[in-house]
């Protein structure tokens, strides 16, 4: 079929950016020129004229005002669909997120509460005032917060007001992982082996696990999003799994409930986008691939799958619309399916709502799954197909968050942005975010940043795409896990897709130590590092209109810099010698050209090393000759003298690092849960101390050996900070 520039509502509406020449860009009968969306993709994509042929018809009336009840980037996300549509928005807000971004984009913003979830994002009361208050004819729920809560979309549709997603009986019964359990084998929908009902307490737990055979999958009835859920080997895991996922259950949905079923292990997390309409129609939009996983929670997505193949991808669609339709389906949804090695496949579960990374699926077929998700909820049939679902190119999107990932592949990291740049120069990268220069990351919600996804004609220029991204993104102010996604992305099993759920754990046992430089890699690094030190030493010796000083400058004849730089324990004689903007450099034997502008006010600095094109970024440069330099995604510290102050060096004495095998400190911010010893106990090595609760997720402290406990510094209830003081051992 002959190909036409389509997609415009969808990429301006998502924020998609790049750089090309000036094309008109259609979306069914609206006409769109560059000149209208300055801020967004000039990048299309090629979609099969099927896809156009419905046509939108641009008197199609909606809604007047949405209000959205969410935050952040799927908030902003959501705007921007409303705004391409004339459609006027209402922003909620917690009273810490009033200068957030969101607040900023919507035509009204109204305040519902302090910042716990609870009194805000989760208040009902204050929400549905705002909505009286404000007249919005419906509710756009984002995902998370109130999202799949049936009783909030009962409320709105008592009020006359609209819920832009599914009926309360698909969201009862879909979002129950009971009771959507018993409906897909009703539907003949593969079903994974498990126990049907609600586990009661920790006994029964055993009891279950033990009849299914370990290992098996706690997980909250009501829950999504990796909350709630835990993986018990054995009975004593099973025992802890059931506590943790009740309580952290409770503390995101409101509902503590738990069933447990057989865990396939080392299974991929495929998932099926569907749409439906209140016509009795839905079509299946093709897949994603979730894979790379930690705690649950995804981190690299991808449209399509590598694994799948026509046949596989088709029964999948098939048996989701199967699904949606058993419960009479009306918008965006996900179905969630665990696959095998053998591309057998099993229901997991059904989001009922709009994903984190629909964009990925949005850049593959053209769609704007929020506008479909309006129109759907205005009562209009789907304009579209089953055959007219594309898939067309490839996407790749990951998930950029306030974490530390050399802790747990990411614990939680607060912070306020003190610089921030997205990479939406570069072509074919789309940035989802609802932040900005100087926002804070808290410890009351989700740390993600932003969702980074790129977009190429194939997987391979895809992810060359996202290399480049990830290079290139600006980040200040608060840890994140760029080092990580980098790792992933460039690595040999995910570039083959041998990947599954536990691809993390599998390619980084003891834990994610950053990349790993081959003997070439460290050469250049020592390279740029000795560049960037030279660079900033000359700098340093002009002075501005010198020629006019009364003190006559002399300025020092330096043919060559012998420079001696420490990274990782070892020590590198380097020799530097610069020719305008040239450093032609000796690394242990290796001669290397580097060429920059050496703008050293730049958050970016691109490098040629003899032909070889790199983005880094120095994050700092210490007077004392530390310097931090992120290179290939990950940050690495090295330590730059002269041959003179290396060798005066030698003279000075070591601080003595700190004995931490007595204390135990919070490895992150959060709140404490509970404390589960005091002053003169005996604790054993391994045994939890308190429990810490950090965007929503709890996480056990253990004693790191054996000992009496001589301090305790934190009660149930206190807020730490990372690197606080908890318990003190003898």
């Amino acid at each position: 079929m002959a190909a036409v520039w389509v997609g415009a509502a969808a990429l301006v509406a998502a924020g998609w950016r790049g750089r090309r020449s000036p094309h008109r860009l259609m979306r069914g009968a609206a006409l769109w020129t560059l000149k209208d969306v300055p801020h967004y993709s000039r990048q299309c994509l090629m979609v099969s004229r099927s896809l156009c042929s419905a046509r939108c018809d641009s008197n199609e009336k909606t809604f007047d005002k949405i209000l959205i009840a969410n935050r952040g980037e799927i908030a902003c996300r959501v705007i921007k669909t409303c705004k391409k549509m004339g459609i006027k928005t209402v922003a909620i807000h917690s009273d810490v997120d009033a200068s957030s971004v969101h607040v900023k984009m919507a035509d009204e913003a109204v305040c519902v509460g302090p910042a716990p979830t609870s009194k805000s994002y989760l208040n009902m009361d204050a929400i549905m005032e705002a909505i009286k208050k404000t007249g919005a004819q419906a509710v756009h729920p984002g995902y998370g917060f109130l999202s799949e809560n049936r009783e909030f979309a009962k409320c709105l549709a008592e009020e006359d007001v609209i819920f832009i997603g599914p009926d309360t009986h698909a969201i009862q019964a879909m979002g129950d992982k009971i009771e959507s359990k018993l409906l897909a084998k009703k539907a003949k929908v593969n079903t994974i082996p498990g126990f049907d009902g609600v586990v009661k307490d920790a006994d029964e737990a055993v009891r279950i696990a033990r009849e299914i055979g370990y290992p098996v999958m706690i997980k909250a009835s009501a829950g999504g999003g990796g909350k709630g859920m835990r993986i018990a080997w054995d009975d004593e895991e099973t025992r802890d799994g059931f506590r943790f996922s009740s309580q952290e259950a409770a503390s995101s949905f409101g509902d503590d409930r738990l069933l447990i079923e057989k865990f396939i292990d080392n299974p991929r997390h495929i998932e099926i986008q569907v749409l439906g309409d209140k016509h009795g129609n839905a079509l299946w939009l093709n897949e994603r691939e979730c894979s790379i996983q930690r705690r649950n929670q995804k981190v690299v997505e991808e449209a399509p799958s590598i694994f799948l193949d026509s046949e596989t991808r088709r029964a999948m669609g098939e048996q989701a619309v199967a699904l949606a339709k058993a419960v009479k389906y009306s918008s965006a949804g996900t179905v969630e399916f665990l696959v095998d090695s053998k591309k057998n496949f099993y229901f997991l579960e059904m989001n009922t709502r709009l994903q984190v990374e629909h964009p990925v699926t949005e850049c593959i077929t053209g769609l704007d799954l929020v506008q479909e998700m309006i129109r759907v909820a205005k009562g209009y049939p789907l304009r579209h197909k089953q055959a007219d679902i594309p898939i067309n190119g490839w996407a790749v999107e990951c998930r950029v968050y306030a974490e530390d990932p050399y802790k747990s592949f990411g614990l939680p990291s607060i912070g306020r942005l003190s610089q921030y740049q997205e990479p939406i120069h570069l072509p074919g990268v789309r940035v989802d975010s609802g932040i900005q220069p100087g926002s804070d990351i808290s410890i009351y919600y989700d740390p993600m940043i932003s969702k980074l996804i790129t977009y190429g004609s194939d997987r391979t220029e895809a992810l060359k795409r996202m290399e480049d991204a990830l290079d290139n993104y600006v980040i200040r102010g608060v840890t994140h896990n760029i080092a990580l996604l980098r790792e992933v992305i460039i690595n040999s099993r995910f570039i083959k897709g041998d990947i599954n759920t536990k691809f993390l754990s599998d390619v980084y046992p003891d834990g994610f130590k950053g990349h790993k430089l081959t003997e070439n890699e460290r050469n250049q690094l020592l390279a740029i590092a000795s560049s960037l030190f030279v660079a900033s030493q000359l700098r340093a010796q002009r002075f501005l209109e010198h020629e006019n000083s009364r003190v006559p400058i002399i300025k020092p004849q330096v043919a060559t810099w012998e420079l001696s730089i420490k990274l990782h324990d070892e020590v590198h004689a380097v020799v530097a010698s610069n020719s305008g903007p040239t450093f032609s450099v000796e690394v242990d034997g290796s001669k290397l050209n580097v060429t920059s502008t050496w703008n050293l006010a730049s958050p970016l600095l691109s490098v040629n090393i003899d032909g070889t094109e790199r983005t880094i970024q120095c994050l700092s440069r210490e007077a004392g000759g530390t310097m931090s330099i992120q290179f290939l995604g990950t940050v690495y510290k090295v330590h730059i003298l002269t041959k003179l102050a290396a060798e005066l060096n030698k003279f000075m004495l070591e601080k003595v690092a700190e004995d931490t095998s007595s204390t135990l400190r919070s490895p992150m911010p959060g709140v404490v849960v509970a404390v589960s010893v005091k002053p003169g106990d005996m604790v054993a090595e391994g045994q939890e101390i308190c429990v810490i609760e950090a965007m929503k997720m709890q996480n056990s402290m253990t004693a790191g050996k054996t000992g009496k406990v001589k301090l305790v510094h934190c009660k149930a209830g206190d807020t730490v900070g990372e690197g606080d003081l908890l318990v003190e051992l003898e």
